[in-house]
């Protein structure tokens, strides 16, 4: 079986008012703090992956990201030992390899660290900037100073002069549109190949959500931007990037030519993928069924610690049907430009892309908001515009995909009707 692998580091230095990822904030990459978590994470996680390679038979992995949380605060000790780790376990030692990410965040991310993942098979590095503005990043608790950011994207562009990655966000408080595009302009001077922005969500139990939930418009606090103000500076934002030359190939990310992200193309295209570490998941498909099962670490370092050896992680189980995994192909498949793989949604549904959605997709293509029937089979993409409407989007396919379930259900259509 091919596999992607996402390993899941929750351990940060401080937590971002805006955060909603499961994270264990207070941790820095210093051993000689006896800060011995770290080290018993390494460990867990490392046997966690054999174990799960091993059950379902990985033959194959073309893409591995190292997420959080804030992996470099692993520091460049921890960090070999887990990348050496990793290493052992690949099928073929790593040959078949395509991308190989981990995430950074400027203030743990040193000289040493930014070495040791380029000794260690690290093609990719993922850098936390979010904004250069010091008044922006203060209202949100966003750890690291200003004077940082520069040397440390110098740093990662010297190493990986083709290969970094940096995310900024559209809407911060304080964060006009002219902060916003000297933002951009200041991060695309360090030349990354690839940039995600993304637009402030204002996520429920945050505690930016608690400032939003003590005023009665956020349009009126000088200091918060209003949900259509987020909006706004978001394609003020995408605007500046695409003349720029970063092309928009997913709802929040841009990058050169050739420069996507594989190891999220296979999220969006829903190819399956191990997780490992606690709140990381997992989701495996028969391409022959049209069914899978997912599992969902629990959120609890503690918990996920706390284990005897071989007993497996806690986490939740879930078992996928043909229609729930159709579905969240379309969620999925739709936040890329290009649209779902119709290909592998043929060959894993029997029924093909344009014959689930028919009507919905013949509406929008009416609007402009739909790529017309294109050449290439394998591509059905909302296109640039269409993609600002996702959501709504959405809500017609699915509604569509239910009424044709209860018709099927009579019909004993195996795909539909399940």
């Amino acid at each position: 079986m091919e596999c992607s692998l996402y390993i899941h580091v929750p351990f940060c230095a401080g937590s971002c008012d805006y955060c909603d990822f499961y994270s264990v904030p207070g941790f820095k990459p210093d051993l000689s703090a006896g800060n011995y978590t770290l080290v018993k994470y390494v460990n867990r996680v490392l046997l966690d992956l054999q174990d799960a390679m091993r059950a379902f038979h990985v033959k194959s992995v073309p893409t591995v990201f190292i997420g959080g949380g804030t992996p470099s605060v692993l520091g460049p000790v921890l960090m070999k030992e887990l990348l050496q780790g990793i290493a052992s376990l690949l099928p073929r030692g790593g040959s078949g390899l395509e991308e190989f990410t981990v995430e950074a965040n400027p203030e743990s991310c040193s000289e040493a660290f930014i070495a040791v993942c380029k000794d260690y098979g690290i093609s990719r590095i993922s850098l936390g900037v979010q904004s250069f503005n010091r008044a922006s990043r203060k209202a949100v608790h966003r750890l690291g100073e200003v004077r940082e950011l520069g040397d440390r994207l110098a740093l990662v562009l010297e190493a990986f002069p083709s290969g970094f990655s940096a995310d900024l966000i559209a809407g911060l408080p304080f964060q006009t549109e002219k902060i916003l595009l000297d933002d951009i302009e200041k991060l695309v001077s360090y030349k990354p190949a690839h940039i995600s922005l993304y637009a402030l969500t204002i996520e429920e139990g945050t505690p930016l959500a608690g400032q939003y939930a003590k005023i009665e418009a956020a349009s009126q606090a000088p200091r918060l931007n209003s949900p259509d103000n987020i909006d706004r500076l978001w394609l003020a934002g995408r605007d500046a990037l695409e003349k720029a030359g970063y092309h928009q190939y997913e709802v929040s990310n841009f990058c050169k030519p050739g420069k996507e992200c594989k190891h999220n193309l296979r999220y969006w295209r829903m190819k399956n993928w191990l997780g490992a570490g606690p709140a990381a998941s997992s989701t495996i498909i028969d391409d022959n069924t049209g069914r899978g099962v997912r599992f969902t670490n629990t959120p609890d370092i503690e918990a996920w610690l706390a284990r005897q050896s071989g007993e497996p992680p806690p986490r939740q189980e879930e078992w996928l049907d043909a229609v729930t995994l159709i579905k969240e192909t379309l969620l999925m498949g739709f936040r890329y430009i290009e649209g779902p793989d119709a290909k592998l949604f043929k060959q894993r549904f029997k029924i093909g892309l344009e014959d689930a959605i028919p009507r919905t997709l013949s509406r929008w293509r009416e609007r402009g908001l739909a790529e017309e029937a294109p050449p290439n089979p394998a591509r059905a993409g909302l296109g640039k515009k269409g993609i600002l409407f996702l959501d709504r989007f959405l809500i017609d396919a699915f509604a569509e995909i239910d009424a044709h379930r209860v018709k099927s259900t009579a019909k004993q259509c195996p795909r539909l009707a399940n």
